[in-house]
């Protein structure tokens, strides 16, 4: 006998998310509830963190910083573990080609270009973001399926809709 009916499939089968690079240093260094929350989705199996090339290229080198800034080194001891997490749990994705004219969402940080182009291009139900720069587009990525929210907006979304975006919801 089989459980596998539609609802079953749709409730465990793992949401896309997108993290930007402070986020999962809440996660994975500052041990920030919020991050903490997220990182257990992604654990579970109920968010897959996707990652472009770029991003993870920032995020090394975000991570690298913890062994060099002075500002930093106080959590030095956790970038071996943080390293380790985000080669197991990272979904390593390819880069959007350029977007559609009327896809384009220009971001005013060109460092955060990378993680919206990304989840526009792939439909992405979450990007879980604190920069200022990309909340700035939350309304106009919600037309592509896109639901730009800080950490803590994720988890009150995610209380009331079993992972999916608030906008996308029927």
């Amino acid at each position: 006998m089989s459980a596998a009916t539609p609802e079953a499939a749709e409730a465990t089968e793992a949401v896309d998310v997108i993290l930007d690079t402070n986020v999962v240093l809440d996660w994975l260094v500052f041990q920030h509830a919020s991050g903490l929350a997220i990182g257990e989705a992604v654990e579970a199996g109920r968010l897959r963190w996707i990652v472009s090339p770029a991003m993870q290229e920032e995020l090394t080198d975000v991570l690298g910083r913890l062994l060099h800034l002075p500002t930093l080194m106080r959590w030095a001891e956790r970038h071996a573990p943080a390293s380790v997490e985000v080669a197991r749990l990272a979904q390593p994705v390819s880069a959007p080609g350029p977007l559609p004219h009327p896809q384009r969402l220009r971001c005013t940080d060109p460092d955060d270009q990378c993680f919206i182009d990304l989840a526009v291009s792939r439909r992405t139900p979450w990007l879980i973001t604190r920069d200022h720069a990309l909340r700035r587009l939350a309304r106009r990525a919600r037309a592509f399926g896109v639901a730009v929210v800080t950490p803590e907006g994720w988890a009150t979304a995610d209380s009331r809709s079993a992972l999916r975006p608030p906008d996308l919801l029927p």
